[in-house]
């Protein structure tokens, strides 16, 4: 019986789901994801993370608002120089924007994904500020810059079970309001807090290489070559997103607001959909273990029912476990290969991708795996890969391998073909 795609995807999300619970995450939706269609959705999905268990903190940015409500506003150094009269309109806009967000968390009418779901919200004088000061003999009056967060009093209120709402204002010991920027504001919140994640909304889908393909990962240092190509209100939200796992948040995200569903396929898919910042390089293969088998088996049962693959007795594999290698992506196994010795050949057996991950990241995986695979062959001494193969000939052509007799298997290999399985047999040179 065929799974159909939304009961395959709601069962491979069951890691992430109790993966995130319990966990904090702080999220930045800037003001032009406020003004987009896709607003709704978006709060829908913040409301479904809250339902989930996952405790949420929303900065919301204000920045085209600011700018409709403000034309003459002057910047130096990209930064908002913000008078007497400028913040009194900054104030008013924030409590527009944040009384929008409140009254969407609020909606419950039936038949909308809110109906009969209670999402507290809550706001405060959560952030303590101080003033930007004078830059290059330019006072930025009421623009600030973060002094610290007051970590007890927003813990105590995601303990209480409310989503707290961060407008992009501070206080001064004073009672002074004072202007400050979103992305460093969402980005000291998440230190503040030691937040597991930091998830910034963008108009981009992704970052892209020089190809506009998608780069899944980046690394701090990574992001900060990345961005000193970029415009400069970009390359200053992208230094604050590194910035915040550089000051230990364990990792960032940059999502589409564009998109609906985008931050959903970004924390509940292995593969994700847009990019993530993490502190080092995350390696995505490894030696299996033990408690991989059971992984292992639920993705090569169904082509070894469908005889793409010989099969293997469970117990089998336990034993071999040793020879077997798996892709991982956030810590699940989504491709497995197995590498055989033979003297100076080695047997590539057991090539396969997570059905869930085949159509659109699938072939990144194979090749990866492959690439490990042919590693480990060299350092066992094999100068040549070989693999026996009924169905996926093109592409281990495409990856480089020759057809070939089978006497020209080693010996022990040779003595266990199977004539009537047929299969062909395969080798590249390492």
């Amino acid at each position: 019986m065929e799974t159909n795609a939304y009961a395959r995807w709601f069962r491979g999300s069951t890691p992430y789901i109790s993966a995130h619970r319990g966990k904090t995450f702080v999220v930045l939706l800037p003001g032009e994801a406020q003004a987009h269609v896709n607003l709704t959705n978006i709060v829908h999905d913040l409301a479904l993370l809250h339902v989930l268990g996952v405790r949420l903190v929303l900065v919301h940015g204000a920045r085209p608002q600011i700018e409709h409500a403000l034309p003459e506003s002057f910047y130096h150094n990209h930064r908002r120089v913000t008078d007497a009269s400028a913040m009194s309109t900054i104030s008013a806009v924030h409590g527009q924007l944040r009384s929008r967000l409140e009254a969407l968390f609020s909606t419950g009418l039936p038949n909308t994904p809110l109906h009969n779901v209670e999402v507290p919200v809550v706001s405060g004088n959560f952030v303590i500020a101080q003033p930007f000061g004078i830059v290059d003999g330019v006072d930025h009056g009421f623009t600030g810059s973060v002094r610290r967060v007051e970590k007890q009093r927003v813990s105590a209120a995601l303990d209480s079970g409310a989503l707290v709402l961060q407008s992009p204002a501070g206080y001064s010991p004073s009672g002074q309001a004072f202007n400050l920027a979103a992305a460093e504001l969402a980005a000291h919140m998440a230190a503040a807090l030691d937040a597991d994640k930091l998830i910034v909304f963008s108009a981009e889908s992704y970052l892209g290489d020089e190809r506009s393909e998608r780069v899944s990962t980046f690394t701090p240092a990574e992001l900060s070559a990345y961005a000193a190509t970029a415009e400069p209100d970009i390359a200053s939200d992208l230094g604050w997103l590194g910035q915040a796992v550089v000051d230990g948040v364990d990792k960032a995200h940059l999502v589409s607001y564009v998109d609906d569903g985008a931050l959903l396929a970004e924390l509940f898919t292995a593969e994700g959909v847009g990019t993530q910042i993490v502190p080092t390089p995350r390696k995505g293969i490894r030696q299996a273990e033990l408690e991989d088998v059971t992984d292992i088996v639920e993705m090569i049962r169904p082509l070894e029912e469908a005889g793409v693959l010989v099969r293997r007795e469970r117990d089998r594999l336990e034993q071999e476990v040793g020879n077997f290698m798996v892709a991982a992506i956030d810590g699940v196994v989504v491709g497995c290969c197995a590498v055989y010795a033979y003297d100076d050949q080695a047997e590539l057996a057991c090539v396969v991708v997570h059905e869930s991950y085949r159509k659109r990241s699938g072939a990144g995986i194979g090749r990866t795996l492959l690439e490990a695979a042919e590693n480990q062959a060299r350092n066992e001494g094999a100068d040549t890969l070989f693999v026996l193969t009924t169905k996926t000939r093109d592409w281990f052509t495409e990856q480089g391998f020759i057809e070939a007799e089978p006497d020209t298997l080693p010996e022990r290999k040779q003595s266990l073909y199977n004539w009537q399985r047929n299969s062909v047999v395969m080798r590249k040179p390492l």
